[in-house]
């Protein structure tokens, strides 16, 4: 009975000091929280390398060599759309559907607000041209691909 009650004690006095001291729990977390676990500031967040927007690897390589074959793709064909392709893309839609922005690989809301406009010129795209890229958006970017598939260009 007298080891219940002082056990009984010391989780109460050990609830008290932890609820007063700012809390057990989260007192080391952030400090003992591994490196790649913490926040970062948004400025040193590089964007993302690959976009494949839906895309599997074989898909991907396919729009990689129409690029290759019409708008100075140089880079590997591997099925992932980094920098170098989505450059590609960019001089493409540039070309012809409205892309106004940098040609620098980034496959932002201006890039894919363009993408889009191609994809409804072309690929039965009928979603809004609102630079957001949604199942619609990619389904026909996979309709793009395919038509890549066969006839090297799209």
């Amino acid at each position: 009975m007298r080891t219940r009650k002082f056990t009984k004690t010391l989780v109460t006095f050990t609830a008290l000091a932890a609820i007063t001291g700012g809390g057990l729990v989260t007192a080391g977390t952030a400090a003992g929280a591994p490196a790649e676990n913490r926040a970062v500031a948004g400025e040193s967040v590089a964007p993302l390398a690959v976009n494949n927007l839906g895309l599997t690897i074989e898909e991907a390589k396919h729009i990689q060599r129409a690029l290759a074959n019409s708008w100075n793709y140089t880079g590997p064909i591997d099925g992932l759309l980094g920098v170098e392709s989505w450059q590609a893309l960019q001089r493409t839609l540039a070309n012809s559907y409205g892309y106004t922005g940098a040609i620098d690989g980034i496959a932002g809301p201006n890039t894919i607000k363009a993408l889009q406009q191609y994809l409804a010129d072309r690929y039965g795209y009928t979603g809004a041209i609102d630079g957001i890229a949604g199942p619609a958006t990619t389904a026909a970017f996979k309709r793009a691909a395919a038509q890549c598939a066969t006839s090297g260009y799209c």
